[in-house]
């Protein structure tokens, strides 16, 4: 008869609908508990009718799951807090009989006690999207007992950046939420392509450094870079960095039509080519110091041919030319 009652609880308990109290309670209180539980309306001894009872109040219960969603390590106060109900309650029921109505109350009173108490207890820490796999934002679920981790994709979208030839570029694997102590970093490279597809990758540097550094960018470094951060072999999120390199000889070709343009339309104004550097402002510079430099001696020889002609008002004078001649 034990053993049928047994398998009996089992099969109730683990059903498809479970709960904290399947969590943290163990089969034999559980039919410690139900063992006297009688059905008033027949008079009669019926562990079933018990188990259905526990189902209903604890197991379906959405406020009772709801409160046992509790941060991370807090699982173990859930059970405290449950086993302060329940283990009293089968310590005194036990091989005693009972009404199911007395079950009624004191089962509903039990789930309403944990519900208050188990809400108090520290929420989740957070998830931070939009990617990775966060264990320290889990919330502890009371239908599966075990923490769910924050549902984001381990792949983050490719973040694409423009850099000049011959210029530097560095790239972080940093990520918003807290890592491991044990960590490893494995950096890819993808030439040319800007793609997220893991077999076209190729392993640069394997270690702990999250700095990707590249001292003279070149054509060849163009592609996209895959960092990836590991912890007990097991990957917790890949970010993407797609490099465009800008060839030099682009760069100067464009300041050479900006140069032209604005000697066609004076008073305009030059504005640096993106990622440019002051140098190369110096023939537009030297253009500019010419002109003026040109601008200043005209005027200083209309300056000097006024004074004269101011000075010597004589020699305008056509009778004074002639009697000069003769």
């Amino acid at each position: 008869m034990y053993i049928f009652l047994r398998l009996m609880c089992v099969s109730l308990l683990f059903c498809p609908s479970l709960s904290c109290y399947q969590c943290f309670v163990d089969v034999p209180d559980s039919l410690r508990l139900c063992w006297g539980h009688v059905l008033t309306q027949y008079n009669v001894r019926n562990v079933d009718a018990c188990f259905r009872k526990l189902d209903r109040i604890f197991n379906t219960n959405e406020r009772v799951i709801e409160a046992g969603r509790v941060g991370k390590g807090f699982d173990q106060k859930l059970k405290e807090i449950l086993d302060a109900e329940i283990l009293p309650m089968v310590k005194e029921f036990d091989q005693k009989l009972n009404d199911d109505t007395v079950y009624e109350r004191r089962l509903q009173t039990a789930a309403d006690n944990f519900i208050a108490a188990a809400s108090k207890l520290p929420r989740v820490s957070g998830c931070f999207p939009p990617c990775g796999f966060q264990s320290a934002g889990a919330e502890y679920n009371c239908v599966t007992c075990h923490y769910d981790s924050c549902q984001f994709p381990l792949d983050c979208q490719v973040e694409e950046i423009e850099v000049m030839e011959n210029s530097r570029s560095t790239m972080r694997c940093d990520v918003p939420f807290a890592l491991p102590n044990d960590i490893e970093v494995i950096w890819r490279f993808a030439e040319e392509v800007k793609t997220q597809q893991r077999e076209e990758f190729k392993e640069v540097t394997v270690g702990v450094d999250r700095l990707y550094s590249i001292p003279s960018v070149n054509l060849q470094h163009q592609g996209t870079y895959q960092c990836e951060i590991y912890s007990n072999h097991l990957s917790i999120i890949r970010l993407y960095y797609y490099i465009n390199v800008t060839p030099q000889v682009a760069v100067g070709h464009t300041e050479l039509q900006e140069i032209f343009d604005l000697s066609l339309l004076p008073g305009g104004q030059l504005l640096p080519a993106p990622g440019g550097s002051p140098h190369s402002f110096l023939p537009l510079l030297q253009f500019h110091l010419i002109a003026c430099l040109t601008s200043l001696l005209l005027l200083l020889l209309l300056s000097l041919g006024a004074l004269y002609w101011s000075l010597v008002p004589e020699l305008r004078n056509p009778t004074q030319m002639k009697e000069i001649w003769k």
